[in-house]
């Protein structure tokens, strides 16, 4: 049986993550989930490496390109993307993340709240499905994977 990999992309702030890997695990499905770096603190200071920054642009600008290593390698890999937006963050990176999808022609599921349908309608109208709980995320995964 297929091990489908799965990429979980978007705010770092609730249990999401573990919800949606706990609920296929309990299933028994045979997915592999990876992410970006979900430490906010480790994140922000992946380019430090390269040398320090008195202008916050320019840590942030070498941080985004060491990260994007990671993710655009993840993201190229994935067979699914989950792409979660949260309600208290504006989520931007979680938005690339779902255009990179699109135009790599990765399927991806969203997962938000309704009250923000309207702000992200391009990019749920590029997504194979929008779910409303990690719930929903595992029901959605578990008939695409047992198929």
């Amino acid at each position: 049986m297929k091990e489908w990999n799965v990429y979980l992309s978007g705010e770092i702030h609730t249990d999401w993550r573990e919800q949606i890997m706990a609920g296929c695990k309990e299933r028994g499905l045979n997915i592999h989930f990876t992410s970006a770096v979900t430490d906010h603190d480790a994140s922000d200071a992946a380019g430090d490496v390269l040398g320090a920054e008195s202008n916050s642009f320019w840590r942030d600008h070498k941080s985004a390109k060491v990260n994007a290593i990671r993710i655009r390698n993840l993201i190229e890999q994935c067979d699914i993307a989950v792409i979660r937006f949260g309600d208290k963050y504006k989520q931007w990176n979680a938005a690339f993340d779902a255009g990179q999808c699109a135009a790599l022609g990765k399927s991806y599921i969203t997962l938000h709240a309704d009250d923000i349908v309207h702000p992200l309608k391009e990019v749920d109208a590029a997504a194979m499905a929008w779910a409303t709980s990690a719930e929903q995320v595992v029901e959605i995964l578990s008939y695409v994977v047992s198929r």
